[in-house]
């Protein structure tokens, strides 16, 4: 009698789990993406019955009532996306910090679209998230912080991940810009943690979500956008979005977080710059970006986001080979690629 155990037939049990790991960001992606979709899809009749709508005015690009309030799907399809993965036990238990730090801003931002709240109010709320944030991110081989001493670490990096959760508020002002940066910046991130010297599982899965979520909104968002996302929406992807990329940073992956925001941190940045050297009040909103200047010159909403998007797709693509043994070469042909759109931009071409 052969007592011998028989070989199981197909692939090795290692080989299957390599299989579902490498599945499993991409379910994320769908599955966070389909949450959106029919989470806005059911969005859009609720707002209009209760008239939360953002109406066209001298500052703003679109020309009539919208609703506004859509990212309430979005943050809800990620915080229910990165809920699940930490209940995989895939992830530390630092993500359910961040998705509290989320959640303080979504409600704040909420009322801000509902009825207005001061400058002041918005930036205490900011200050708890991000203070939130910068406690739970990676400790070991925190490269930004060996650099720097713990207090510039602290603030400079609060002020930073402050500025980059404002800049892309105020960046989401044509339809599908904001959504499709967002896409562009979690499909990065889920590129680098699946191949290459960042391979990082929980990044992956992390990134999955935003992704999925921005793609998913996206449809609703694209021009002629029937719903927007408003504060609820900017705010809460803005600190999600930094929260990942600074993340990067602090394991040494610096490159790679700077090259993949670069569009919006550039016009942003180099649009404040300019109101502050002509004395305008930056707080205010306005309608000066280099974005803005294209669709005042004459292009339309999707053309200019379409460009975004090509760059952003090649943004990535520089990220990942700066990273990857391309250092300083990728780095330049990136900051290139950035000056070519802001100028193409500003020339409304």
């Amino acid at each position: 009698m052969n007592l011998t155990k028989p070989a199981p037939i197909g692939p090795p049990a290692t080989s299957r789990r390599g299989m579902v790991d490498a599945l499993l960001p991409v379910a994320v992606a769908i599955a966070t993406g389909l949450l959106c979709w029919i989470g806005t899809g059911a969005l859009i009749p609720i707002l209009r019955r209760r008239d939360v709508f953002d109406h066209p005015n001298a500052r703003s690009s679109h020309r009539v009532p919208t609703p506004r309030g859509g990212g309430i799907a979005v943050t809800g399809a990620v915080l229910l996306a990165w809920l699940a993965v930490y209940r995989t036990g895939s992830v530390t238990t630092g993500l359910i910090s961040v998705s509290l730090g989320t959640g303080v801003l979504a409600a704040v931002s909420w009322v801000d679209d509902l009825r207005g709240l001061s400058p002041g109010i918005r930036l205490l709320a900011q200050l708890i998230a991000v203070t939130i944030g910068i406690l739970t991110l990676p400790e070991a081989h925190n490269r930004l912080e060996a650099w720097l001493s713990p207090t510039l670490y602290f603030v400079g990096l609060g002020a930073l991940w402050i500025w980059w959760i404002n800049l892309f508020n105020f960046m989401d002002g044509i339809d599908g810009l904001a959504t499709s940066e967002a896409a562009a910046v979690g499909g990065g991130l889920l590129l680098f943690a699946t191949i290459g010297v960042g391979e990082d599982p929980a990044a992956a899965l992390c990134a999955a979500g935003l992704l999925g979520a921005a793609i998913g909104f996206l449809w609703w968002n694209w021009s002629p956008a029937r719903i927007f996302l408003g504060d609820v929406g900017s705010v809460p992807v803005g600190y999600l979005s930094g929260f990942l990329l600074l993340g990067l940073a602090a394991r040494g992956y610096w490159k790679i977080a700077l090259i993949l925001p670069l569009y919006f941190l550039a016009d942003a940045t180099i649009t404040l710059l300019q109101r502050l050297l002509r004395g305008q009040r930056v707080w205010q909103a306005h309608r000066q970006h280099f974005y803005q200047q294209a669709v005042r010159d004459g292009l339309d909403h999707g053309t200019v986001v379409k460009r975004v998007i090509v760059a952003d797709l090649l943004l990535i693509g520089c990220g990942w080979v700066a990273e990857n043994g391309g250092g300083a070469i990728a780095l330049g042909v990136a900051v290139a690629i950035v000056a070519v759109l802001l100028a193409a931009l500003a020339r409304g071409r």
